[in-house]
């Protein structure tokens, strides 16, 4: 599995926004959204009960991620057709306006290292991508326990700080000075 310190991999894989047409071999790359902080976050299965929880709970913050920089960008191995299908069926969902990786192929997910070998899903991964595109956070759910997106944007200010920030810091917080010796 790929973890902090490594280069995101070169990818090019379908991707799917909105609900206003359907897919026409619309594609993401590791080169998209270039000089952006990147929140990437999978999750197992489309027309599941966990995932919209956590999908929602990302929309649902995503001014705050812009606020920030940074880029959603929400995936899953299920097809493009399958994720607009879903994003028909359920109004929450439609709202949550940012691309939707259908990574059918496990192009990314093979390469992020982050495929259950039984079910032969992709975990319930996230990570915070620099704008160099270098992996600066990696948390890792199993299939049955949601992440929470409030976590997610404390981590991403505190990475953007570039300083040593203690246990349960949060933005505004002070953060720890080194004493001169």
């Amino acid at each position: 599995m790929l973890t902090v310190g490594d280069k995101l991999p070169a990818f090019t894989v379908p991707v799917q926004q909105g609900t206003n047409a359907l897919p026409a071999g619309e594609t993401i790359s590791d080169t998209s959204y270039e000089g952006k902080w990147k929140v990437l976050f999978y999750w197992p299965k489309d027309f599941t009960f966990v995932c919209p929880t956590e999908i929602v709970g990302y929309s649902e913050l995503k001014g705050d991620f812009e606020d920030r920089d940074a880029v959603l960008i929400g995936a899953s191995t299920d097809t493009a057709h399958v994720h607009l299908a879903w994003r028909k069926s359920d109004p929450d969902l439609a709202a949550a306006d940012f691309p939707w990786i259908a990574d059918n192929g496990r192009v990314l997910a093979d390469a992020l290292g982050i495929v259950d070998k039984n079910e032969h899903v992709a975990y319930r991964a996230t990570f915070i991508i620099d704008p160099d595109n270098v992996i600066q956070h990696v948390t890792i759910n199993g299939l049955n326990v949601g992440r929470n997106p409030a976590e997610t944007l404390r981590v991403l200010d505190a990475l953007q700080t570039d300083e040593l920030c203690p246990c349960n810091w949060n933005k505004g917080d002070d953060v720890l000075q080194l004493a001169a010796e």
